[in-house]
């Protein structure tokens, strides 16, 4: 479930994702379903940021910008200066990557509520 404001507005808290797994070993998805193994430039990933002041940060959903020459990774936040990501922490090793975003479910909008009995 996403929880945050650092991929507004592609992304809102309480959104649920579908992630295709990577196996950093093999660069492969790890279900049967077949499909890019490899995620592109302009694709939402879910990645672990490295440890920050407080320890370990959670997995985090970024916009990856880049794969460098050396495999590292560039992810971004689609909110400008919302959260961390590699203008903070750098690019990071392939083998932080947890795999590809391939589906957001909504979360429930903010403005339904339950309607009161009686009404």
């Amino acid at each position: 479930m996403v929880r945050g404001r650092s991929m507004e507005p592609t992304l809102r808290t309480g959104d649920r994702l579908l992630v295709r797994l990577v196996d950093p070993a093999q660069r492969r998805p790890t279900d049967a379903a077949g499909g890019r193994a490899r995620p592109r430039a302009g694709d939402l990933v879910v990645v672990r940021l490295p440890d920050g002041p407080q320890g370990p940060r959670p997995w985090a959903v970024k916009r990856l910008r880049r794969v460098e020459p050396s495999g590292a990774l560039w992810v971004e936040s689609d909110a400008p200066g919302v959260g961390v990501d590699s203008w903070t922490v750098g690019a990071l090793p392939s083998d932080r990557l947890l795999g590809r975003v391939i589906l957001r479910l909504p979360g429930r909008p903010r403005s339904l509520r339950p309607m009161p009995p009686g009404r």
